[in-house]
């Protein structure tokens, strides 16, 4: 495929190629790094230039190991960078433990000197962390979100699958790293070079940041059924305060006992009992992710008694919350 032109009209001509530095912390995501150096890569193909270049730094300076195992030899430690780099903060899992002073402390100097700084799937916890989301939007892979949302109240957090709010850029993680690159492609260089990226890249649905991360209620459930997908998202929506079935009923037009037929056709269980596993998986989620007490956690899931909380949780873990924390900072230690 011939390189494309890019209409200098939509986007300015680049002076020098535009850096990105990727800052990969411990066990970070490879497909949301990769695929966003991949972007890169071809853009830079796709434009017959060199509109980017990039490098890999972190704390230490000698390599990072990504969550599937794969090791990446790092180009240098926490330097200073030009004014004109962008900073991609790459995380993944256990971005908690991944966090170190020396990060946050060089990520608010860069940010003071006027670098955009980004973060691919959980790198949204470093900049909140940091500081450097508060007042702005932002989102973080679906699975975080509730623990997220706890921690930094100062954040718009969004289900988006990636934001841009001024200098700061925050993905979902995996392909929403592709998004988050066409995005900035197509502003930087142009709309028709973002586009040859795409089709380079076999990604026929080039999504935005209205776009939701996760699958519609139906698809995920594989039920389309628009009255029992209404009350699903209701019971997601209110996990703190449940409302009773017999509410969640009315508000659709439905008997309790229309419902309940509802549940047990499609998912074969009560709507009582599908909200119950919703608010444990959430608590789950808090405990395995933040540092909340356990009491905090049963009351941001609707369990206004630990005893019950705990009686819930075990017959559907087959452990207490307590132990479950525990098992977790053992499993940390153990690494």
């Amino acid at each position: 495929m011939k390189p494309v032109s890019a209409p200098q009209e939509k986007a300015p001509p680049l002076d020098k190629p535009h850096r990105f530095v990727f800052v990969l912390l411990p066990r970070f995501s490879l497909l949301a790094f990769s695929a966003a150096v991949e972007a890169l890569r071809v853009a830079n193909r796709m434009s017959g230039r060199t509109c980017y270049s990039w490098s890999y730094i972190g704390d230490g300076g000698t390599t990072a190991t990504s969550s599937a195992g794969t090791t990446i030899t790092l180009d240098s430690d926490l330097v200073e960078l030009g004014r004109d780099d962008t900073v991609i903060v790459c995380g993944g899992i256990d971005v908690q433990d991944a966090t170190t002073r020396r990060l946050l402390n060089w990520l608010r100097r860069e940010a003071r000197r006027g670098c955009p700084v980004g973060g691919l799937c959980t790198g949204a916890h470093v900049l909140a962390e940091a500081g450097l989301l508060d007042g702005r939007r932002a989102t973080i892979h679906w699975e975080n979100q509730d623990s997220f949302s706890e921690e930094f109240e100062d954040v718009l957090l969004t289900k988006s699958v990636f934001t841009i709010d001024g200098g700061r850029y925050t993905t979902a993680g995996g392909t929403a790293s592709i998004d988050l690159m066409l995005k900035l492609i197509a502003k930087q260089v142009g709309e028709d070079v973002a586009s040859a990226v795409a089709d380079q890249l076999i990604y026929s649905s080039i999504r935005t940041d209205q776009d939701v991360q996760r699958l519609s209620i139906p698809t995920r459930i594989g039920v389309r059924h628009p009255k029992l997908a209404t009350v699903i998202k209701q019971m997601e929506a209110n996990i703190e305060e449940p409302i009773s079935p017999a509410v969640l009923a009315r508000e659709v037009g439905l008997s309790t006992r229309q419902l309940e037929r509802l549940f047990r056709r499609y998912l074969s269980r009560s709507p009582k009992r599908y909200y119950m596993e919703l608010r444990l998986s959430k608590a789950r989620n808090l405990l395995m992710q933040t540092d909340m007490s356990v009491i905090n956690v049963a009351l941001a899931c609707g369990f206004t008694s630990p005893s019950h909380f705990s009686k819930c949780y075990r017959a559907q873990y087959n452990t207490t919350p307590y132990r479950e924390r525990g098992a977790m900072a053992a499993d940390r230690q153990s690494r």
